[in-house]
């Protein structure tokens, strides 16, 4: 008689999206990001100054187009600036959530290894698209010290609407980057979704244009993630002259629908992410 229990078995699954080293986890996506964007202009003659380039050019195209053809910027006081912070944050975005669609995908090799996390892949996109956004956030300082902008204690206050927009960009890539494997009519989709948002978003324009239209217009505006960030950011940075957030929106209760939505588009994200991470090989 065998005495020894017969050893129940195993479940075999696929890769999973972390891992339970976590070191190990940080350090993979740490590697990935710095080779990535060692690797994004390489060759280029500019080099890294093309992280800094793409968003001032477009910068330079609107700044050119709204205040000498359409004029907005007569209205708006210190425009020059908030037309760069919206800029800079939104390409930030358009950024991460655009590599993220196709980066599982593209880095088959690797997320075909058993022992690979696959989350490393789009939080590695969202760290690389950070150091450009770093670069990016330093030239807007250097804008606004040539500006004359007085410094003012609501700067140290910055970095928060910045660590939402990091958030809400990682958490939708993450969702476009799992249902881009067995659907890939999200590229497409997506492309069209993200140029409504820069419209939608007040990129180029102060959020004090829609409001002057229509109160209930702008507040339905305000409940954009991109449109409170971004509003936040410019009044943290300008003070007064620009409308806060919790103005443009008509109290700070009505922050808590656009603070949710990025809470619940993380959220989302991750599940969806984690859930499908064992079967990508699958659908690969």
């Amino acid at each position: 008689m065998n005495v020894h229990a017969e050893a129940p078995a195993r479940r075999i699954t696929g890769p999973a999206a972390l891992s339970g080293d976590w070191r190990r986890f940080l350090n993979l996506t740490m590697t990935l990001a710095l080779t990535d964007w060692k690797l994004r202009f390489f060759g280029s003659v500019l080099g890294y100054a093309w992280s800094l380039l793409r968003p001032l050019l477009l910068f330079g195209i609107l700044y050119v187009v709204f205040s000498q053809i359409v004029r907005i910027g007569d209205s708006v006081e210190n425009y020059p600036i908030v037309l760069l912070v919206g800029v800079v944050l939104f390409t930030y975005f358009a950024e991460v959530t655009g590599d993220c669609v196709t980066s599982v995908v593209d880095r088959e090799s690797l997320v075909r290894k058993v022992s690979f996390p696959r989350m490393v892949v789009p939080l590695s996109v969202a760290v690389s698209s950070s150091f450009n956004l770093a670069l990016n956030l330093v030239a807007v300082a250097v804008f606004v010290a040539a500006s004359g902008v007085s410094p003012r204690l609501s700067w140290l206050l910055l970095p928060l609407p910045i660590l939402a927009l990091i958030v809400l960009a990682t958490g939708v890539g993450m969702l476009l980057s799992a249902l881009y494997v067995s659907l890939r009519d999200i590229g497409p989709i997506w492309d069209v979704i993200s140029q409504g948002l820069f419209y939608a978003s007040p990129v180029f324009f102060p959020i004090e244009f829609v409001l002057k239209f229509s109160d209930d217009l702008g507040r339905a505006a305000m409940t954009n993630p991109l449109a409170t960030i971004i509003t936040e950011s410019r009044h943290l940075l300008l003070g007064d002259s620009v409308l806060g957030a919790s103005q443009a929106a008509g109290g700070k209760v009505m922050l808590l629908i656009p603070l949710g939505l990025i809470l619940a588009l993380t959220a989302l994200g991750f599940w969806v992410f984690n859930r499908n991470a064992p079967r990508v090989a699958e659908a690969l």
